[in-house]
């Protein structure tokens, strides 16, 4: 936290460092911008100014969106710029000879054929609803005043063939300059207030626990350390914490909004929790009970105490009994009663031994909880099994474009959905990810399902061969060999 009081409102809109965020697709989070083929657009065009925001905002709609490649040859001087007329310069320069706003049309009417702006807003209504007996009037008006201006009738006619197909798609200019200010000044905020930014953007997606993972791995991405909940450092919501974020409470699964306010203002009341005993004594909340327990121990929420999970895990009776025993025998004289105290013998915590929870098992409670791995990575055991087998990342198989090479990576399949074709066969869907910023769709069908149903099941790490299909800017594998690796 800065403690700086900033007004939006006031921000330059020429800033260089959030122009460059923009310029590398560094947009998630960002109002408007997000998508993946708006991140795409915003690489190619390399935005400089405010005005190819605005751009991009009304031409990435279905319909003008073919537009975009011309747009951005021309931006780059890549595609010559020309114009029907020399009238029509200082109207479409600022698009690069490419109409794209409603009042472009508008004011060409009013600048070509003599229109005022009533009329030339009855133009776009006729146009846009497209109705017969509107069109012919509006088109027999518009070369009638383009004649009386002294403009050729061939040219005339080519500037009214732009009329109908513009005005199915073109777009309020003032609509999308509200949207490209608010996504430029998001991506202010993102460039100049990183910490901030991720945390608020974490903070909105509490509820849904694989946007949390997306938008931690891109965290990380954008090189920002994501520190794991601490009973004593971590706050109700995910928190700055210097030039890293601190895992909030809330955001544990199964850990509700009660009880993560009753731990944090425990805490800031009485100071920092000495340990574990400490903590039960002094919690005495309704809704500390089994369920949040276990998943405040599986999280790792305890370490800093020296509470090592499983045994804690194999213990949860006789932690629910010490904390009835404390409710029973409250907090005396400002103090809580020492847990050892020999009036409270009966109730003191005694936790039977136990094995340490496994690398696997305190990865599975991560994923589980978290969702995703905290304190290792599942495929760090098999990086040389990996290399051995010449599979490329996923990052790499991503830019393959050419769907008649194979291509071989390896990965941990994150989830599954199976479904049955029309002809009654059964095929799969299945995320699998590696150590790349994103995860990919494996396609199974009903040939290769039936020689390798074994081996599809969440948490195997399997290698897969097979080609590339790409739908909506998305790609897939379409897998045609699978086997499950071993560590």
């Amino acid at each position: 936290m800065t403690g700086e009081t900033l007004d939006i409102t006031k921000i330059p809109l020429d800033d260089k460092k959030t122009y460059e965020l923009l310029q590398k697709g560094d947009t998630t989070g960002v109002f408007q911008f997000e998508s993946s083929g708006m991140r795409r657009y915003m690489k190619d065009i390399r935005p400089t100014g405010i005005e190819d925001l605005i751009a991009l905002v009304a031409l990435f709609r279905p319909g003008p969106m073919e537009l975009i490649p011309s747009y951005i040859k021309r931006k780059h001087g890549k595609e010559k710029i020309t114009y029907l007329y020399p009238k029509l310069e200082p109207i479409l320069k600022n698009t690069y000879g490419i109409g794209v706003y409603q009042e472009q049309m508008m004011q060409i009417a009013r600048d070509l054929a003599g229109y005022t702006l009533p009329e030339a807003d009855t133009l776009r209504k006729a146009i846009g609803k497209k109705i017969k007996s509107l069109l012919d009037e509006q088109k027999e008006k518009l070369l009638n005043g383009m004649a009386k201006n002294g403009i050729d009738k061939k040219i005339a006619q080519a500037i009214w063939e732009l009329f109908p197909p513009f005005a199915r798609y073109g777009f309020n200019k003032s609509h999308a300059a509200c949207y490209a200010v608010i996504g430029y000044r998001t991506a202010y905020l993102k460039a100049h207030y990183l910490e901030e930014f991720m945390a608020s953007l974490l903070n909105s997606e509490l509820n849904d626990i694989e946007r949390i993972a997306f938008f931690i791995q891109e965290s990380k991405l954008a090189g920002l350390d994501v520190l794991p909940p601490d009973i004593n450092k971590s706050f109700f919501n995910f928190a700055p914490e210097g030039e890293k974020l601190r895992f909030g409470l809330l955001a544990i699964k199964n850990v509700g909004s009660e009880i993560a306010k009753g731990i944090v203002d425990e805490r800031l009341r009485g100071g920092p929790f000495s340990g574990f005993s400490d903590f039960l004594t002094r919690v005495q909340h309704k809704d500390l009970n089994k369920k949040s327990l276990e998943s405040l121990i599986k999280a790792g929420s305890f370490e800093s105490l020296g509470v090592e999970r499983k045994q804690a895990l194999e213990n949860l009776d006789e932690i629910t009994r010490f904390i009835n025993s404390a409710r029973r025998n409250p907090i005396q004289n400002g103090r809580s009663v020492s847990l050892f105290d020999s009036s409270m013998s009966s109730a003191s915590l005694k936790m039977k031994p136990s094995k340490l929870a496994t690398s696997e098992e305190r990865l599975s409670w991560e994923k589980e909880l978290l969702g995703f791995y905290l304190s290792d990575h599942p495929l760090n055991s098999y990086t040389q099994k990996i290399k051995e087998a010449k599979a490329k990342s996923i990052s790499e198989v991503r830019l393959i474009k050419d769907s008649r090479m194979i291509v071989r990576t390896a990965g941990l399949i994150s989830s599954i959905h199976r479904i049955f074709t029309k002809s009654g066969q059964p095929m799969l869907f299945a995320k699998i990810e590696d150590f790349s910023p994103k995860p990919i769709e494996v396609v199974v069908f009903n040939n290769t399902l039936t020689k390798t149903m074994q081996i599809w099941q969440e948490n195997n790490v399997v290698l897969i061969d097979g080609r590339m299909s790409w739908r909506d800017g998305e790609p897939k594998i379409i897998c045609e060999e699978a086997r499950k690796m071993e560590a």
